[in-house]
């Protein structure tokens, strides 16, 4: 059946690609909180990046004050752009990785280690927990990845 696309009723039906869409789904949702959590650490250390997100404090020479860099929200900030470059390759990588066709087992493995680890990541980076905490939770997820860009690879080899 080559030159075939895939049917979308046999995705929903692939565990391994409802897996991966549950998982996705959490690490996703995981990041958007962080997005949240800036916004919050924003308001209350009231340190904002633009003018206009100052107004409700005040107007001219009174809120350009709040204009300022908070070590808190950039702790935050940090935290999100790493989410930014480790989970947008999760997700590219892990769905060639589930239409590869693993053994179930194998790919939840995969998916719950990569989330757990991002998840624990995310804790040593707002806490902030000591190192190597931070780092081991990042290799960890990072791993994973690579993990799953060699299986695909081994499965599919059009180099």
């Amino acid at each position: 059946r080559s030159g075939e696309m895939a049917k979308l009723t046999q995705l929903i039906d692939n565990e391994v690609f409802r897996a991966y869409a549950t998982y996705a789904t959490i690490v996703l949702l995981k990041m958007m909180l962080m997005s949240l959590i800036t916004a919050y650490f924003r308001i209350t250390r009231k340190a904002f990046a633009n003018a206009e997100d100052t107004a409700s404090f005040g107007k001219g020479e009174n809120a350009k004050k709040y204009l300022r860099t908070d070590p808190d929200v950039e702790r935050v900030r940090r935290g999100h752009l790493n989410d930014l470059e480790n989970i947008v390759p999760f997700l590219g990588i892990g769905l060639l990785y589930a239409l590869s066709g693993p053994e179930l087992y194998t790919a939840l493995l995969h998916f719950r280690i990569f989330v757990g680890a991002r998840i624990a990541h995310t804790f040593a980076y707002l806490i902030p927990l000591p190192q190597p905490g931070r780092g081991l939770s990042w290799a960890v997820g990072y791993a994973v990845t690579i993990s799953m860009a060699y299986k695909v690879l081994k499965t599919a080899l059009y180099l």
